[in-house]
């Protein structure tokens, strides 16, 4: 497997969640994922602003709470997430139900701070606490003819009101090639600023991507299926021509509504300078291999 992952963003470009935790405490368990990074100038380029926890939490889209970015904070309070388990099937040696203590049991949980890109144009920097999905992976034993990964979101309408509601098809579903699921940037999150993750956020465990739009990073999974072909993905299958399956960050393909040449980063204020989108959300020089040969407006 590739090797860890170190980040090129730091402390200096996320704000610490002042009244609950100091810098010198979240730091000391940051280790070496805070030093010299593996992403070039190119990713660096940019003049990052700061985001806040409130921000961060107070701002998301998981429409099974509702379609308004405040919507999750307000409801997702219903949502239980202990016990909470993940099944894990199709092509691999040991399928099974695991709990999410036993996901958890020996897994190196790092600091990641990654930038956010939203389809809809917005951006964050967001410091997630989580492990490399490739270990989980590993650790089930992926079978020779898996060629995807397959998720599932949560599907509890008692607990998710957004679901009475026909927005999509529920429940919600994504997924990504293996060779994207494997790379060390890909994890899954358990928290952030390293606290559990909010129910908002996508509790207890969540995927992040940070190279593709954000509704890729699926949120509250409970399923995992590795399977020989491309699996269904929830916006892809409501409206395929807005929504592609690979869904990469790309400042040169438009959504059919919108520009993504630039972006408006949360927390900016209303009259924020926008900012040029960077390929890849500015993961290009780790993931572009991923693509090499495809036609990335064809497969977008």
């Amino acid at each position: 497997m590739a090797g860890r992952y170190r980040s090129p963003l730091t402390w200096n470009d996320v704000t610490p969640r002042s009244l609950y935790l100091n810098r010198r405490q979240i730091m000391a368990g940051s280790g070496a994922l805070l030093g010299a990074g593996l992403i070039g100038n190119r990713a660096q380029a940019q003049d990052l602003e700061p985001n806040t926890w409130e921000e961060i939490t107070n701002y998301n889209n998981f429409y099974e709470f509702g379609t308004g970015k405040d919507d999750p904070a307000r409801n997702a309070h219903m949502m239980t997430t202990q016990p909470w388990s993940i099944q894990i099937d199709g092509l691999v040696d040991n399928p099974g139900t695991y709990s999410f203590a036993e996901i958890m049991d020996g897994m190196t949980v790092e600091e990641r701070i990654y930038r956010l890109r939203c389809v809809e144009a917005w951006s964050m920097v967001v410091p997630w606490n989580g492990f490399e999905l490739a270990d989980l992976l590993e650790r089930v034993g992926v079978q020779a003819g898996a060629r995807y990964v397959a998720f599932e979101t949560l599907n509890r309408p008692e607990e998710m009101p957004g679901l009475r509601f026909p927005v999509l098809e529920w429940p919600y579903r994504e997924g990504l090639r293996l060779d994207e699921a494997m790379h060390p940037l890909t994890i899954l999150a358990t928290g952030l600023y390293g606290e559990p993750m909010p129910n908002q956020n996508g509790a207890p465990i969540r995927l992040v991507v940070p190279w593709k739009y954000g509704f890729k990073s699926i949120k509250s999974i409970v399923r995992i299926t590795l399977t020989e072909e491309q699996p269904p993905a929830s916006w892809n299958m409501a409206q395929p021509r807005e929504y592609g399956f690979y869904s990469n960050v790309n400042p040169n393909v438009d959504h059919p509504r919108w520009s993504q040449a630039t972006e408006r980063r949360i927390g900016g204020g209303l009259f924020a300078t926008r900012q040029d989108t960077l390929m890849f959300n500015g993961y290009e020089d780790e993931v572009a291999g991923l693509y090499e040969g495809m036609d990335l407006a064809e497969f977008f």
